[in-house]
């Protein structure tokens, strides 16, 4: 799990303990088991838990409990409530508000009326008062570069590019048009409409030597990164949705959406217009033929095409199947 800090993105709105935790969800919990009282400093994901932090909770995963230490659970699961390994855990009926209560009130995000970020005029594009470029790296005309942005070596940032919560290594191409950092799509079916946004907290991670088309998309992280392997080439109007990890040496093709949490491997190869669904992984040395749809885990060194996406040698026979049918 690679490390960032995330007070270089974010400001620090407001200070927070349990007991202030518990006091602002009142209506929201149903029960709660509480033996400590410290001072939030972070959040936490099932993948990195972070010490002084709140973790919220939905499925029932088995942690070491020495790694629990000053962690406060937010849950729904009735289980993971009675599980007397969680000293200090809440049970709510809902995850979405107290989420969105708790971010709401640390941090000023990217997404909140009072998030500032003061910018300098340089070489026709606004480039924060508190982001890095390296000097060997070129920004063109008219770009936006936010807090906390962290540009590496030899980079070419091209025109009317977008970049906030992100490091950027060395070596990498941005093309045209393309916003980095983004809020991802993330918010209640039940409760929908913008003041129901579940604030994305994360960032975005572009290793070395990658090339991005223009008229991208990439969500950055909910609360972890989103991240984009060495050697990988994004090609035009390509869309990557918050959290999704993307292996070395990819090549994705345009107009491929990808949803949140997609895990894609090494030396996997996408044609153009390729949709992935949530949550899925995708395994090593991967070919997926252009206009398929992906529906579920690819296991490594398979060529699929086809809606769902099966082995490429089963969807021609069904599609020659078809056609003799006179389909």
């Amino acid at each position: 799990m690679l490390k960032f800090n995330r007070s270089e993105f974010l400001f620090i709105r407001n200070k927070l303990n349990i007991n202030d935790i518990v006091n602002f969800l009142k209506i929201n919990i149903l029960d709660k088991r509480i033996s400590s009282n410290f001072d939030i400093k972070d959040i936490s994901s099932t993948n990195n838990l972070r010490e002084y932090s709140v973790l919220f909770l939905e499925n029932n995963i088995k942690f070491n409990k020495k790694n629990l230490n000053n962690i406060i659970l937010i849950t729904n699961n009735v289980n993971i409530f009675e599980d007397t390994n969680y000293k200090d855990v809440i049970f709510v009926k809902d995850l979405n508000d107290p989420y969105n209560i708790i971010i709401n009130y640390i941090y000023s995000h990217d997404d909140s009326l009072d998030y500032l970020d003061e910018f300098d005029l340089i070489d026709n594009s606004l480039i924060s008062k508190n982001a890095h470029i390296h000097k060997s790296s070129k920004i063109f005309n008219n770009c936006v570069i936010g807090r906390g942005v962290n540009v590496g070596r030899n980079c070419v940032i091209k025109n009317n590019v977008v970049i906030k919560n992100t490091i950027i290594k060395d070596n990498v191409t941005i093309c045209d048009n393309s916003s980095i950092g983004t809020t991802g799509f993330g918010f209640d079916l039940k409760k929908r409409g913008t003041n129901s946004l579940n604030p994305q907290i994360g960032i975005v991670i572009i290793d070395n030597n990658v090339h991005i088309g223009s008229s991208c998309t990439i969500d950055r992280g909910k609360i972890d990164y989103t991240y984009i392997g060495k050697n990988s080439m994004i090609d035009n109007m390509v869309h990557i949705a918050h959290n999704v990890q993307i292996g070395d040496n990819a090549c994705i093709a345009a107009q491929t959406g990808i949803s949140g949490s997609v895990e894609i491997g090494n030396n996997v190869t996408v044609g153009g217009q390729v949709g992935f669904a949530g949550h899925i992984k995708i395994g090593q040395n991967v070919v997926i033929a252009a206009k398929s749809g992906v529906t579920k885990n690819i296991k490594d060194n398979s060529v699929v095409a086809g809606f769902p996406a099966i082995d490429i040698k089963e969807w021609k026979r069904k599609i020659i199947k078809e056609k003799n049918n006179g389909h």
